[in-house]
């Protein structure tokens, strides 16, 4: 027979370690969320049932990014017996867990971008933050968010490849061959989530129903600024790194990969007096022009390691280096400098000569 207590008290701060990071997060988070409260108060349900309050919303939203938790279900039930979470975002031991679908309309209603641009504005400007930050250098990326949305949702946009409206075998989610069926963002769309785009990041990797996600980053600490999503395009990345660098003043660096090397964006930093560091996106030719993707061209200076050609392979001497350790042979090395010729140091390479000519070079 299993025996219980008739009571129990259960305090959720002795429970959380002090040094726990949770701890000075959760504190930064509602220091930021206090400057919201004005915002905050036109959010709150006047009839009706009562919403879920946006303090706690927003803090349970950044659990699911930070622990990576797929769904809201996911989450919900990771509130239901977690006390860590229940603790961060502020729901008492006794407190009843909010309905996934409950939490997926207020967090639409409630998570705007006018919402999150402030939050991420009020988290920045405290003081604790700020001196981590740098105001001269920063850098710019994306990245691919996988869209929860299937491959096989993705259908002709005018329901010609439906099978005359026949699901595919094995119920709604069977099996299905779209071999030999070209498919397009221009002609198809996915039926579950109709935003995603098929994309992909690179040459031979697979394409898939994604978003971009944007962020921008000071140099010092790696810590975003600012961020942005966006539709998956071949451009999306340039079009969001160039909304994201207008709050720049003039003089700050701004650092990218080759994916952003085009003449257009990188002329539209400079116009804005923002000296772009673009990795070069292209081969690099003997007399230093960079081609790139498009046709594109740009000058580099010509590396300059001498100034005078190589000579045949057939005139450089008699020295040879060892295959087993990458030193001079032995019945080469003894050699050098004696006998018959010697190596003469001259600008930029090794010459062999005879010995009146080394004594003529050198006289």
């Amino acid at each position: 027979m299993r025996t219980v207590s008739l009571f129990s008290y259960v305090d959720l701060e002795a429970r959380v370690p002090a040094g726990h990071p949770l701890r000075a997060m959760r504190g930064l988070a509602n220091a930021s969320l206090a400057a919201l409260d004005e915002s905050f108060d036109g959010l709150y349900a006047k009839t009706g049932r009562p919403s879920i309050a946006p303090e706690r919303l927003l803090r349970a939203v950044l659990l699911q990014m930070l622990y990576s938790i797929r769904s809201e279900r996911q989450l919900m039930e990771r509130l239901e017996f977690d006390l860590l979470f229940r603790w961060f975002v502020g729901l008492g031991i006794d407190d009843a867990v909010w309905h996934p679908t409950v939490f997926t309309h207020n967090r639409d209603r409630v998570l705007t971008t006018e919402v999150a641009q402030g939050f991420l504005s009020a988290l920045l400007a405290q003081a604790a933050v700020k001196k981590l930050l740098s105001a001269e250098h920063f850098s710019v990326d994306g990245t691919m968010l996988k869209a929860f949305a299937s491959m096989k949702s993705f259908r002709a946009k005018d329901g010609s490849g439906d099978d005359d409206g026949e699901p595919p075998e094995g119920g709604r989610n069977g099996e299905r061959d779209f071999r030999k069926e070209k498919r397009s963002n221009e002609t198809h769309a996915s039926t579950t989530d109709p935003d995603a785009r098929l994309y992909r990041k690179s040459k031979g990797q697979e394409s898939r129903l994604t978003y971009l996600g944007h962020a921008l980053m000071e140099n010092r600490n790696g810590l975003v600024v600012d961020g942005a999503v966006t539709h998956a395009t071949g451009t999306g990345e340039r079009e969001a790194a160039t909304k994201l660098s207008e709050g720049l003043g003039e003089g700050v660096t701004l650092g990218a990969d080759k994916a952003y090397d085009v003449e257009a964006f990188v002329e539209g930093l400079k116009a804005r007096k923002i000296e772009p560091h673009v990795a070069i996106n292209g081969t690099v030719s003997k007399t230093g022009k960079v081609t790139q993707d498009g046709g594109a061209a740009r000058r580099r200076p010509k590396p300059r390691l001498c100034d005078q050609p190589a000579l045949p392979q057939a005139d450089r001497g008699n020295l040879r280096l060892g295959q087993d350790d990458g030193r001079p042979g032995a019945d080469q090395g003894a050699r050098i400098g004696q006998g018959e010729g010697g190596l003469h140091l001259r600008p930029c390479r090794l010459q062999h000569h005879s010995p009146s000519e080394i004594d003529r070079i050198d006289g």
